[in-house]
């Protein structure tokens, strides 16, 4: 097994037990081994190391004698590093908390007195799954995704974080809400999600809620009986059961109206569904992925999106950042649609004009990579040399902004504004302010020295 899949982090804030682990994993089959005694300094060793299995006792404090601490670092935990494998410990005859810590995602359980020896065969078999778990995933990405991410260009930080979420995410099968503006590639990441998900041989099956008027919602998603209303000359199944097996793209889930939202969210409870004029309870076996451009929470405040629906299709969310904040992305998209349209429409363009790449650069694309799309297609169609100009983007009245090419002033930038936030989050304490970012207190102190900020 990789090194990776041997590094234990023992939580425990009682000191001879902590000792007693530590020497009993020590060198033990090629264990490393790190033991902290509160939730501050396992998050802190979490980011440092992405240890593959954390023993945690939940009485940790400053609530030693309870278990809201533990709990809480359970949860902490494994939303840094989902697959850490955490084993708990509790205290005797405790069921009920090892039930409930399993319940929230740990992968086991020891109780106290701690006998040794089961805890190795716990934790090493924690270890051992970590490893198949971390192997498989690999193997499953070699084989897909060239063909999976062939329709995601992305450089940017921002990107290839979306990129990561939706590989953890595709083989499980949980309700996704996917958000961000119009034009920002949401479909794209789904149909990514479906091809790297357990249902990529079955359908995945998308409506635009928004596209779709009223009165043939509820027919579309549901389907209807033969004779439930005049021209329902057959019975016809819905988009929910043609899906079944597969996916169900529900595109601006903020629009659908709201009788129908409850009618959604009783399939999403029951996994049934009842055509239109029919009685019949019909089960569907289907993963649900929804997206919308708008703000959920302003609707449920405003009455017109319901608030259990929101929780129930927001098992995982990811946020598609707009095209203005994807760092690096907006010229390698542009220069990617440029050559495939040259290719499609049989035209001489080379490249951009380093005028078009400045402009390209700095505006703001309200319409995020739809209106890029548009734009470059027209551009490729109407330029008249080998080079695309501003004026052939329609982008020549745009005013150009400074930005540094200089990476050592780049890098000095993004370093003091990361040591700027993380003081800002921990409320200036230098300590717990450079575990957060996952340095030492005097490198921290050093570059807060070096770039004159106040604490």
């Amino acid at each position: 097994m990789d090194g990776n899949d041997r590094t234990l982090l023992i939580v425990e804030d009682d000191p001879g037990l902590q000792r007693q682990l530590r020497w009993s994993f020590e060198g033990f089959e090629g264990f490393e081994v790190f033991a902290v005694g509160d939730r501050e300094a396992a998050l802190a060793e979490v980011r440092r190391h992405r240890p593959a299995v954390v023993t945690l006792d939940l009485g940790l404090p400053p609530d030693p004698g309870g278990t809201s601490e533990g709990f809480r670092a359970l949860q902490e935990i494994l939303t840094l590093s989902p697959t850490t494998k955490v084993v708990v410990v509790t205290g005797h005859n405790d069921r009920d908390n090892a039930v409930r810590a399993v319940g929230l995602g740990a992968h086991d359980f020891c109780e106290k007195p701690v006998d040794p020896e089961v805890l190795t065969l716990i934790v090493t078999r924690a270890s051992q799954m970590h490893y198949l778990e971390e192997e498989n995933r690999r193997l499953a990405l070699k084989a897909a995704s060239d063909y999976s991410f062939e329709g995601m260009i992305a450089v940017s930080p921002e990107m290839l974080q979306i990129r990561r979420m939706i590989e953890k995410l595709a083989p499980i099968d949980v309700t996704t809400l996917v958000l961000g503006e119009s034009g920002t590639g949401k479909e794209v990441l789904v149909r990514i999600l479906h091809a790297l998900s357990a249902r990529a041989k079955q359908r995945l099956v998308a409506i635009n809620c928004a596209a779709i008027p009223e009165a043939l919602l509820e027919s579309e998603l549901f389907g209807y009986e033969k004779g439930a209303f005049t021209g329902a000359g057959k019975v016809t199944p819905g988009k929910i059961e043609s899906a079944d097996g597969g996916i169900l793209f529900l595109d601006e889930i903020g629009d659908l109206p709201h009788p129908l939202q409850a009618k959604l969210l009783r399939f999403l409870q029951e996994r049934v569904v009842e055509r239109v004029g029919g009685r019949q309870e019909i089960p569907v076996d289907v993963r649900v992925v929804c997206a919308t451009h708008q703000n959920l929470m302003e609707l449920i405040r405003d009455g017109r999106f319901r608030e259990d629906l929101y929780y129930r299709i927001n098992g995982a969310t990811v946020l598609v950042p707009p095209l203005r904040e994807r760092q690096g992305d907006v010229l390698v998209l542009a220069r990617t649609f440029l050559l495939r349209f040259a290719a499609e429409y049989q035209r001489p363009i080379k490249d951009l004009t380093p005028e078009a790449k400045r402009v390209i650069e700095i505006y703001p694309w309200p319409g995020n990579v739809r209106e890029l799309v548009n734009r470059v297609k027209r551009a490729v169609i109407m330029a008249d040399g080998q080079y695309v100009t501003p004026e052939d983007l329609e982008l020549d009245a745009v005013e150009e902004a400074c930005e540094p090419f200089d990476l050592r002033e780049i890098r000095e930038h993004a370093e003091r504004r990361a040591i700027q936030r993380a003081l800002q989050h921990r409320d200036n304490n230098v300590s717990r302010a450079a575990d957060l970012l996952g340095i030492t207190r005097p490198t921290l102190y050093g570059l807060i020295k070096k770039y004159d900020i106040p604490t």
